[in-house]
Formats: structure tokens, sequence, C-alpha cells
């Protein structure tokens, strides 16, 4: 009788500690924004009392084992935390969820920084503060006439002043053959048209006679 006490025990406690350990999950899902469905990239999974966790990948896919039972935290930068609990008498296998975060925007206060422990040191100091004169100084040596001329003369011209230049000529090139720029026949009064009206007209009108008391 005592025998088939003991076997009966020996028999039923591996049962009773199966009974015992909670069941194993694989908890899968998207983490989207909002109502959109986009997926948040980096966003964290993670199970905070047990120290275990994994983030979603770039389309917001994620795949974690938990236990049945598990609360679930999800979290990411400007979003809302959000609590995912797997039923403690959850009998499958798998989990599944979408989890939709809602933007959580943050106003960071000003923050303003000074070389100095206070304010008010900053302002002692910029008080007290002497500020060379103008001659002598490094800003009246770097505007130096004949230094600047130097520097002009010996530096090579970069891309944008070639540009400036090519535009700039072809710009006078076309205004030469459209005759409002300075062009050969308009500098040589010879090879003016209207120099030579002007000079027909100067000499019908006498311009050019020797007037009495006049010493050409």
């Amino acid at each position: 009788m005592l025998s088939l006490v003991l076997l009966t025990g020996l028999l039923a406690a591996p049962h009773a500690w199966a009974q015992g350990k909670r069941r194993i999950v694989q908890f899968t899902g998207i983490v989207a924004s909002g109502d959109s469905l986009l997926g948040v990239p980096g966003a964290s999974v993670y199970v905070p009392k047990a120290g275990r966790g994994t983030t979603t990948n770039a389309y917001g896919y994620f795949s974690m084992a938990v236990l049945a039972g598990d609360s679930v935290v999800i979290r990411s930068l400007g979003y809302r935390n959000q609590t995912i609990i797997i039923p403690a008498d959850y009998q499958r296998q798998s989990f599944s969820v979408i989890i939709s975060l809602k933007e959580d925007a943050t106003v960071l206060p000003e923050v303003r920084i000074f070389p100095y422990a206070t304010e008010q040191a900053f302002k002692r100091a910029f008080l007290a503060l002497r500020m060379p004169t103008e001659k002598g100084s490094a800003a009246a040596d770097n505007l130096n006439e004949e230094l600047m001329r130097k520097i002009f003369n010996s530096q090579p011209m970069g891309a944008t002043a070639n540009y400036r230049q090519t535009m700039s000529q072809q710009q006078y090139n076309y205004d030469r053959r459209m005759g409002t720029a300075p062009n050969p026949h308009s500098n040589n009064p010879l090879l003016n048209p209207f120099s030579w009206l002007q000079l027909v007209k100067q000499v019908k009108d006498g311009e050019f006679k020797k007037k009495e008391g006049t010493d050409y």
C-alpha cells in the first residue's frame, strides 16, 4: 500500500511542475505611427521586469519570446509609451498585434549657456573687457591697402569669378551684336555713319568757315 502511494506521487510530480510553469509565447507585431500605419523603426519592445527586449526593424516589425502574463512596454522617441499585457492563461504559441503609437510632442525649456558660473559674473567680465583700438589691430592690418592689392594680384581666379567673367563676356558680345554696346564701328568715327551725317550737317551749316577775328 505504501509503495503504491509513493509511485502515484512520483508520477504526479512532473505534471504538477508543468502546470506551475508559465507558457512561452512568440510575441510578434508591427509598431505603427498614429492612424497612418507607417512603421516606426527603432522602437523599443521590452519586458521591464525580465530585462529582455528587442527593437523594430526598418518597417516597424518585431518578434521576441515572452512568457504568458508578461507586461511588454513599447516606447519610441516622440511617442507615448504603450503597454501590452500577455494574458496569464494564454494557451497559444504566438501572440500578434498591431500597435498604433500616439505622438507626444514635448517642448523643452530654454537653455542658456554662459562661460561663467552665473550671469552676473559674465556681465562683470563683459563690462571690464578692454577692446583694442582700431589702429594697430588685426582688423586694420588685414584691411591694409598695399596688402590687399598684393593678395588681389597674386591670388588665382576661382570658379565663381570664372563663371561671372564668362557670363559678363557673353552678355557684352550679345550687346555688341545688337548694337547696344560699344563696338569698333561706333568707336571709330570714320566707320560710323552717324558721324558722317553729323559732319555733312556741320559743313552745310558753315561751322568750319573761317570767322573774322578767329585764329585757327
